[in-house]
């Protein structure tokens, strides 16, 4: 599933910095994948720092993708408002750190987010990949 994942927030220009440039073609195709991305990691992970998630969706991709400071606080932020995290702040090493972690409404949203990315993606392979039966 992170491959495929990845794949589509890949083709968002707006979300993520990727190594080979010529990969980005139409950056509208999947607007707001981030935050599916950003629960999911979430949903697996219980609670992580925006670093943290920047250096995971890193290892998870093998460096094909990274999230920018610029994009992922924002949406870190707007799902906040939206009532899908939560955040706490803990004292770690003299810093204070920032964690974020899915509310109960999160965790509900998260599956309904994912359900919709797979069948999208379904479509889409259906449409690129046709195995036409008469």
């Amino acid at each position: 599933m992170y491959k495929i994942l990845m794949y589509i927030c890949f083709s968002t220009g707006h979300c993520f910095v990727p190594r080979n440039d010529k990969k980005m073609k139409n950056s509208q195709l999947y607007k707001g994948s981030l935050n599916t991305i950003i629960m999911k990691l979430l949903e697996e992970n219980g609670k992580m720092y925006g670093y943290e998630i920047t250096q995971k969706v890193k290892a998870i991709t093998q460096g094909e993708l990274n999230i920018t400071e610029g994009a992922l606080y924002p949406a870190l932020h707007k799902l906040e408002a939206e009532g899908i995290l939560d955040v706490e702040i803990e004292k770690v090493d003299n810093r204070m750190r920032k964690y974020y972690k899915l509310t109960e409404a999160g965790t509900k949203e998260t599956v309904n987010r994912l359900a919709e990315l797979e069948d999208f993606i379904r479509t889409m392979q259906s449409l690129v990949n046709p195995k036409l039966e008469f």
